[in-house]
C-alpha cells in the first residue's frame, strides 16, 4: 500500500513527498543541536513545491561499536521501505540521497501537533482505563510511579513494526501525531541481526496480535521473498544477515501470533525514555 498522497510536513500539505525529497533542491536552515549525530533542518524545493526535511548526511554519524555495518541513514530508510509494506505508513517519506555534505538520509519534517496524549506517569499499580503499563520509573529519591502508554491502535501498529525491524531506541520523543495519524522518527538503530529490542511500547507483550496486524505481516513476508521488489530495495540499505533475520523476525511473530515479550537478554526499555 502506498504512503497517503497528501502528508501535512512542516505547515504544508506535500502531494508526491517522494519524489520532492528525492529531487528537491536541499537549503540548509539549521541543525537540530540536541541530537547525538548531524541532523540538519532543511527545506527542499522541486517544480513548484517547497517543504520541511531533515537531513542526516553519512559523514556526520558517529561509529557505533554494536551497529558496525552499513550506516544510519540506510536503516533508517530501510525502516521506511518496511513500514510502507505493512500498509500503514509508520515512517515519514524518506529517501537517501546526495545533499550539501554529501550522501545521507533525507525524511519529510512532520510537525507534531501536540494533542495527543501518548505517555503518561500515573500513581497506583493499574494503568487505569485507556491505558497499557510499562514499567514502574524512579520520579525522585523518594518516588516512584508507573509509566504507561495509550491503549492505541496507533500505538499497537507501532509496537509490531518496531519487533520487525528490532528498534533498539523507541523512544516517547520518536513519537509524533499528525492530523490523526501517528508518525515514529529516529530508526538509526535498527535490523540488527540479534535481538536488540528496546521500546517504551510494551503493553501488549505477550497478547495476540490483532487481525489486521497478521494480515499486514503476511503482506510484508511476501514483500520479502527473494525476487520481490522490497527484498530488492532493502538490499542496497542492509546486510544480506540482517535480511535473513528480519525474514525470520516476521516469520516468528507469525507463528507464536502474540506480541513479543522482553527477552530478558537486553536492556528493555531505552535511556533516558523521553
Amino acid at each position: 500500500m502506498p504512503a497517503p498522497e497528501r502528508i501535512p510536513a512542516g505547515g504544508v500539505t506535500v502531494a508526491d513527498p517522494v519524489a520532492l525529497l528525492t529531487h528537491g533542491e536541499l537549503t540548509v536552515r539549521g541543525r537540530i543541536r540536541e541530537a547525538s549525530n548531524a541532523v540538519l533542518y532543511c527545506t527542499v524545493a522541486y517544480e513548484g513545491q517547497e517543504a520541511a526535511c531533515v537531513y542526516k548526511p553519512v559523514a556526520g554519524e558517529r561509529p557505533l561499536w554494536d551497529f558496525p555495518d552499513g550506516t544510519l541513514a540506510q536503516r533508517e530508510v530501510a525502516a521506511y521501505e518496511v513500514s510502507l509494506a505493512t500498509g500503514w505508513a509508520l515512517v515519514p517519506p524518506t529517501v537517501l540521497r546526495s545533499g550539501p555534505h554529501g550522501e545521507g538520509m533525507c525524511q519529510l519534517w512532520i510537525e507534531d501537533s501536540g494533542d495527543a496524549e501518548l505517555l503518561a506517569l500515573v500513581d497506583g499499580d493499574e494503568p487505569g482505563d485507556g491505558w497499557k503499563a510499562v514499567g514502574l520509573a524512579q520520579v525522585d529519591e523518594d518516588r516512584t510511579a508507573l509509566l504507561v502508554h495509550a491503549d492505541d491502535v496507533r500505538l499497537r501498529r507501532l509496537a509490531v513494526l518496531d519487533a520487525v525491524i528490532n528498534n533498539s531506541d523507541r523512544k516517547g520523543g520518536h513519537l509524533l501525531a499528525a492530523d490523526g495519524h501517528l508518525y515514529g522518527i529516529d530508526h538509526g538503530v535498527t535490523f540488527h541481526a540479534e535481538n536488540k529490542l528496546r521500546t517504551l511500547l510494551w503493553g501488549w507483550a505477550g497478547e495476540s496480535l490483532t487481525e489486521e496486524a497478521v494480515a499486514a505481516l503476511q503482506a510484508l513476508q511476501s514483500g520479502l521473498e527473494e525476487g520481490a521488489d522490497l527484498a530488492g530495495r532493502l538490499a542496497g540499505l542492509i546486510t544480506a544477515v540482517e535480511a535473513e533475520a528480519l525474514r525470520a523476525r516476521v516469520a516468528a511473530l507469525l507463528k507464536s501470533g502474540r506480541h513479543p515479550e522482553p527477552s530478558g537478554d537486553w536492556p528493555p526499555i531505552p535511556w533516558p525514555p523521553v
